[in-house]
């Protein structure tokens, strides 16, 4: 029986059906499951370099659950012919609820209110205004599957879109020709691009002083697009309102002084492991593999 790996804890219950009676799913792997393992399927917090590739000798087909492959050595798997399977779509929607989601936590001011209430401080309710997205402009950065659900979603709640994104054909209406354009006039801003050269620290110092006074800033998409040091900056002098994040540098994260405001939501890169879309992305990533193992074309790889 060929053995598929789990990098990173992967669902037994839904992947094994998937991966037939033919092939073994193993989570914890040993070394030696490592070396036997024709299959794997990688968590996205998970780093596969050439020194991982090399304890995989028999790899013929990698799954990572999710698209962000930054953490995969693409150069090595093309070395050895060994595809890299990605799962678009399967927490589009999960991701987007999870950006409005943290929207609507500091626009309406969720955390502050709650302390209120639990200290019996009722009489300072006003102090703490709360806002609306309808009416308001939400930019996204990213016009890809999140970045067009988010859209939709913005849109069912009365607020006006404008979306940034030079590659991708963004509706007349919505596109705004430049980042600096978008952030001129967005009243949120939710980072929904890919991790690129062109893209790393997307948001710094420079594009941060072009923001509208009070803009909400979110990333749910990947941790470097923001220069954490400058978004710090920029909250504290009161040019963010708020900053919701997602997504870090570095994960498990160490702690930076941004996260003791009042006005910063965080959470571990769960928005889009929500129950359906994590049991969507192991399935599609068990899918892949077994495609790739029956000696068929995955449906989509880096």
């Amino acid at each position: 029986m060929a053995i598929v790996v789990g990098l990173g804890p992967v669902d037994a219950e839904i992947v094994s059906p998937i991966l037939g009676d033919s092939h073994r799913l193993v989570n914890n792997p040993t070394p030696s499951d490592l070396t036997d393992a024709v299959g794997a399927i990688v968590r996205g917090n998970v780093t596969v370099d050439r020194t991982m590739f090399d304890a995989m000798p028999n790899l013929r087909v990698l799954a990572r659950t999710g698209v962000g492959t930054e953490r995969v050595d693409l150069d090595v798997a093309r070395e050895r012919g060994i595809p890299v399977v990605v799962t678009p779509g399967s927490n589009t929607n999960a991701v987007a609820e999870g950006a409005l989601a943290m929207m609507l936590h500091l626009t309406k001011n969720l955390a502050q209110l709650t302390e209120l209430v639990r200290d019996n401080r009722w009489n300072e309710r006003d102090s703490l205004p709360l806002g609306d997205i309808e009416g308001s402009t939400v930019g996204i950065v990213g016009w890809g599957r999140i970045g067009q659900r988010l859209a939709t979603l913005v849109d069912a709640l009365g607020g006006t879109v404008r979306a940034f994104d030079p590659f991708a054909d963004v509706p007349p209406e919505q596109r705004a020709g430049t980042l600096a354009e978008l952030l001129a006039v967005s009243d949120f801003v939710s980072l929904h691009a890919p991790l690129l050269d062109t893209t790393r620290h997307l948001i710094n110092d420079e594009s941060l002083s072009q923001v509208k006074e009070g803009c909400v800033l979110i990333n749910c998409g990947r941790g470097p697009l923001v220069d954490l040091d400058a978004v710090h900056r920029a909250l504290t002098a009161g040019r963010l309102g708020g900053v919701g994040l997602d997504v870090f540098d570095d994960e498990p994260t160490d702690f930076h002084p941004i996260m003791s405001d009042p006005r910063v939501v965080l959470t571990p890169h769960v928005m889009g492991l929500s129950r359906k879309a994590a049991a969507q992305t192991y399935a599609d990533a068990a899918r892949g593999v077994r495609a790739v193992l029956d000696g068929r074309s995955p449906d989509a790889t880096a």
